[in-house]
């Protein structure tokens, strides 16, 4: 099983989001900048999680999108099942026809990896994203600047280049 690109570049764009919300709505535009994603691909993912009302968007100047529920009620699992990514090891797609129309020897094995994978996703929230991103940024020392750029923390040790 593999996630598709689809579901890692909604997760990443949630990330950004989520960072950045405190500040009042966040544009696609600077989501796209930031992660590199295209703005038009953006536009789609979050046409569907706004429509699983994961996001909510705000319209006019000044606008963009915030998060429609609280960081910790949003899990990994949500967000990849909002943007249609299949979430199955299967070869069948869960139908159960995958050697000549009939179950394969391995179909069970592979259905029970959907599931375990389904349940670990299910227990990550954004939260728990949020949080291990800042903490990876506070022992890099940079700060998130609130247009976006990244600023090293002039309390953090500086880093001896080789």
């Amino acid at each position: 099983m593999r996630l598709t690109t689809k579901g890692r570049f909604a997760v990443t764009a949630m990330i950004d989001l989520a960072l950045r919300q405190g500040a009042g709505p966040v544009t696609l535009a600077g989501i796209s900048e930031r992660q590199r994603i295209s703005l038009s691909y953006l536009e789609q993912l979050f046409g569907k999680l706004r429509r699983h009302h994961i996001v909510s968007s705000v319209r006019g100047p000044g606008g963009g999108y915030c998060l429609a529920k609280t960081m910790d009620s949003i899990t990994v699992a949500d967000i990849i099942v909002a943007v249609d990514e299949p979430l199955d090891a299967t070869s069948c797609g869960g139908k159960e026809n995958c050697h000549d129309e009939q179950r394969c020897m391995t179909h069970e094995l592979w259905s029970s990896l959907n599931d375990k994978m389904f349940e670990y996703l299910n227990s990550v929230s954004l939260a728990d994203l949020v949080d291990r991103q800042n903490q990876r940024e506070h022992a890099e020392g940079v700060n998130v600047l609130r247009d976006g750029r990244r600023a090293r923390d002039p309390r953090a040790p500086a880093i001896a280049s080789a």
